[in-house]
């Protein structure tokens, strides 16, 4: 061995381990700075939010009812592209709740992108499903069938069996897709499933009428050239594909509610709405004090004797949870845009999307404090018409 090459070969032996290249494992991804940027909501709208918080509530909102303006608000929150709150951005399962309530609120697209590049699929399946039925949905086949391929657990559960027989049809494997659909049904019976896959493993026949219940049935039914149109029963994410792009929301701003926000004009439209409230008959009156309270969370500014009247009011109370209603005060004192939007979602939910009068006017001061002005005055605009108040 040549005297230069002895030389080195000591001096790395000799290197100390502490001069060694240390390998640092990876962070875990955060799912949620995948989605949309144009949805109007800031970059840093998670930011300090809780973690804990959004792993609880996450799952409320694709789950119950809400009403127009908590959807719209619901759609654009889950959404936007930004850092998560806390370690929930980096929890595959709060990604899968994420996707999932889109889906449910007819967002298939932003579900899309919230999904389409996620890490991790393979070893979690929950959030597997979530992407696989986006990509169903939006028709990236290819994309659904590689991840029911590459799972590496639940294997046999039935949403899985009946996607790979439908992977293995579309790719030629006819008996093994026909082995596989007969698993599946031997764990749950399925007549309009196992027919579609069915026709596409014969590739000849009367494949009957379409089905969208999901985006499994909904991939089936477009390969079979279906008209899905004609089929009832779409889940939100399939019945939002078939209808196209949705229609611009309508402008609360043009409403009582936009007024309030607007300095100019504001003094004198919060006297006539008090005095309407002092005037009204016994059966109308709680309804004209519910719009009072919800024109001072939007911005009005009682003067000292209309603070007297206001101390008078009996309007009934609202039904939310104290605890929902104290989170939702805290997150907004904070300034935290994103769990304060976050709570005033489950309140709704929790009300089944038929939140009490006296619960719009914590959730509408909360949303206008934290900027989210545009929501504010959706919420409050959607309240003022269900009072009946213009």
């Amino acid at each position: 061995m040549r005297p230069s090459a002895l030389a080195a070969i000591t001096v790395l032996l000799a290197t100390p381990a502490a001069a060694q290249v240390e390998v640092a494992p990876l962070a875990a991804p955060d799912y949620f700075s995948l989605g949309a940027r144009d949805t109007g909501l800031p970059a840093d709208l998670w930011r300090d939010s809780s973690g804990g918080m959004a792993s609880a509530l996450i799952p409320l909102i694709g789950a119950r009812p809400l009403t127009p303006a908590a959807r719209d608000l619901a759609g654009r929150l889950l959404a936007t592209a930004a850092v998560g709150p806390g370690d929930a951005g980096r929890d595959p399962a709060v990604a899968a709740a994420r996707i999932q309530a889109l889906l449910a609120l007819g967002r298939p697209r932003d579900a899309w992108a919230a999904a389409e590049r996620a890490a991790g699929p393979a070893t979690n399946p929950a959030l597997a499903e979530a992407v696989a039925e986006s990509a169903l949905i939006v028709g990236d086949d290819d994309r659904a069938c590689r991840i029911a391929e590459d799972l590496s657990v639940g294997r046999g559960e039935v949403y899985w069996l009946r996607l790979r027989a439908y992977c293995e049809a579309r790719g030629g494997e006819g008996v093994i897709a026909q082995l596989t659909l007969t698993l599946a049904s031997e764990k749950q019976r399925d007549p309009v499933i196992s027919r579609l896959i069915g026709a596409v493993i014969a590739g000849a026949g009367d494949p009957g009428a379409a089905s969208v219940r999901n985006g499994l049935e909904y991939a089936l039914s477009r390969r079979l050239a279906l008209d899905v149109a004609a089929a009832k029963g779409a889940s939100p994410g399939v019945a939002a594909m078939i209808a196209g792009p949705p229609p611009a929301p309508t402008d609360a701003s043009a409403g009582l509610a936009g007024r309030f926000i607007r300095p100019e004009g504001r003094e004198a439209e919060f006297d006539a709405l008090l005095r309407q409230a002092e005037a009204a008959d016994a059966k109308a009156r709680p309804r004209y004090q519910a719009a009072v309270l919800i024109a001072v969370a939007l911005g009005g500014v009682p003067t000292a004797e209309q603070r007297a009247v206001i101390a008078g009011f009996t309007a009934p109370q609202g039904g939310a949870a104290s605890g929902r209603l104290l989170a939702l005060d805290l997150a907004a004192d904070a300034g935290l845009k994103g769990e304060t939007a976050l709570v005033a979602l489950a309140i709704v939910a929790d009300a089944e999307g038929r939140p009490r009068p006296a619960d719009y006017a914590p959730m509408v001061s909360a949303l206008r404090r934290v900027g989210l002005t545009d929501a504010a005055v959706a919420f409050a605009g959607e309240a003022f018409a269900a009072l009946q108040v213009e």
